[in-house]
Parts: C-alpha cells; sequence; structure tokens
C-alpha cells in the first residue's frame, strides 16, 4: 500500500496536469516587448540639445574644479553662483522694462516726521509763479512731458525746503508721495504730478494736453495751499 506522502504527490501532480490541460492559466510567459525606438526628429532634437550645451557643460565641469570636495561647501557655492545669475536677469528684465541700470531698493516704511499741528506753509508765491511760466513755455513749444517734469523737480524743492527731514538723496517721487510727513492734501497733489512724471518716463507713454492742464492745476493747488499742517 502506497505511503499517504507518496498519494499526496501523485494528487499534487495530476491536480497540476489537469489544470495544465484546461488552457486558462498561462504558465509559459512571453517576452516584454522591447521598447520602441523614439522618432528621428526627436532623436535629432535631443543630439541638437547635447551638441549646443556641451559648452555650458565644459564651463560649469570648469567652475566646478575650483571648487573644494566636500559637498555641503559645493551646494553653497552653487547657490551663490545661481542667486547672482538670477540677480544678473532681474537686473536685465528691469533694464529692459524702464530704460536705466539700477539696484533693487527694499521697501520703505513711510516715513513719519513730526509737525507742530499749528504750523502751516506755502512756497513763495515769485518763485512758484516763474515755475509755472518756465512749464508754461515747455508746454506752447508741445513738450508737455517737460513741462510735467518741470513742476514735478520744483514740487521736490518745495518739500526740501519745507520738510528736510524727508527728502533724502535715495528717496523717488514714489516715496515722498506716501511720506507721513506730509499733510493729505499736498502729497495728494504731489502724488498726482509724480504718477504722470512715473507713466511718462518709464511707461513710454506721452503726456496730452489735457494731462498736463491737470497737472498744472495740481502744482498750482500744491504751490499755493495753505493746508500744510500736521
Amino acid at each position: 500500500m502506497a505511503a499517504p506522502a507518496e498519494m499526496a504527490d501523485d494528487q499534487l501532480a495530476a491536480a497540476h496536469r489537469a489544470l495544465r490541460a484546461e488552457g486558462d492559466v498561462q504558465f509559459d510567459l512571453l517576452p516584454a516587448p522591447g521598447r520602441q525606438p523614439p522618432p528621428a526628429w526627436l532623436k535629432a532634437l535631443g543630439e541638437w540639445l547635447e551638441q549646443a550645451l556641451a559648452p555650458v557643460d565644459r564651463f560649469l565641469r570648469w567652475i566646478g574644479s575650483f571648487m573644494p570636495d566636500a559637498p555641503y561647501a559645493r551646494i553653497f557655492l552653487w547657490t551663490m553662483i545661481a542667486a547672482l545669475l538670477l540677480f544678473l536677469l532681474w537686473m536685465a528684465v528691469d533694464r529692459i522694462r524702464h530704460g536705466v541700470w539700477r539696484l533693487p531698493r527694499l521697501r520703505r516704511r513711510a516715513v513719519a516726521v513730526p509737525v507742530a499741528p499749528d504750523e502751516d506753509w506755502t512756497p513763495d508765491a515769485e518763485p512758484a509763479r516763474a515755475w509755472l511760466e518756465e512749464a508754461d513755455a515747455l508746454a506752447a513749444q508741445g513738450r508737455y512731458a517737460e513741462a510735467v517734469h518741470h513742476l514735478l523737480l520744483r514740487s521736490v524743492e518745495d518739500l526740501s525746503r519745507r520738510r528736510p527731514q524727508i527728502v533724502r538723496p535715495a528717496l523717488t517721487s514714489r516715496d515722498l508721495a506716501t511720506v507721513q510727513g506730509v499733510p493729505a492734501a499736498p502729497r495728494r497733489l504731489f502724488a498726482e504730478i509724480a504718477a504722470a512724471v512715473e507713466r511718462s518716463l518709464f511707461g513710454r507713454r506721452p503726456i496730452a494736453a489735457v494731462e498736463w492742464d491737470r497737472c498744472r492745476r495740481a502744482y498750482a493747488d500744491f504751490a499755493q495751499s495753505r493746508t500744510w499742517t500736521a
């Protein structure tokens, strides 16, 4: 009589043969299909990029040859190089947008200058009239942008005489238009003139006669205003 172990092996072999005979299960695995070769145009593009970027690869390897072997030092130096490239790119884009080279400036907080509450001021009438006449002469020739810029420069001079603590070489007209040491009414009039000059100078937008008249009235109000109280 066969041993129980042999009977179990025979039953397992018979079940395996029956399973293979049914054909429902695939026992012979086929090899995976090979990867399709890339299209010719993609291969040509890759070869062209490899050739075009070869000088960049050599340049980066040349820079890397001067760096220490320490991995952290290399990460730090590459980060500094990337930051410098981004800075130069920002300056180039800013040069294209505004037409001048300038360093980035951090946004300044509004400068608060204490002013006596009962203090008021009006620029001298004679210089104000003279400045308006000079600007009118430019406008009469159709040079409205120069005329408005002339008024802006005179307005900055008015501010520098009245608020010497505020007007500094590092500040732009946009900074002066938001400074808190100047009362709201003159500050609003100054901001109107400064905005027109900014659109003309940096935005390359011509100033028409209507805008010139508006800026002229703003400067006249700015120069003659007696609302200069803190």
